[in-house]
C-alpha cells in the first residue's frame, strides 16, 4: 500500500560549494509536509568537502 499524506522527499544541495570551486557537490535528501511548507526550504547542513556549515537549498 502507498503511503498516504502531504510528506513529500526532497534533495538539498550545498550554495556555497558552486561558487568555491571545488570539484564534487554536497547533497542531502530529507521530507518536508508540503502542506505546512510549500515553500522551498534552507537548512544549515555540514559540508564534508568544505568542513563547515553552510547553507543548503532546496532543489527541483
Amino acid at each position: 500500500m502507498a503511503k498516504k499524506g502531504n510528506r513529500v522527499q526532497v534533495i538539498l544541495e550545498c550554495t556555497e560549494h558552486k561558487a568555491s570551486g571545488q570539484p564534487g557537490t554536497s547533497r542531502y535528501i530529507t521530507t518536508k509536509n508540503k502542506k505546512n511548507t510549500p515553500d522551498r526550504i534552507e537548512l544549515k547542513k555540514f559540508n564534508p568537502i568544505l568542513k563547515k556549515m553552510t547553507v543548503h537549498k532546496e532543489i527541483k
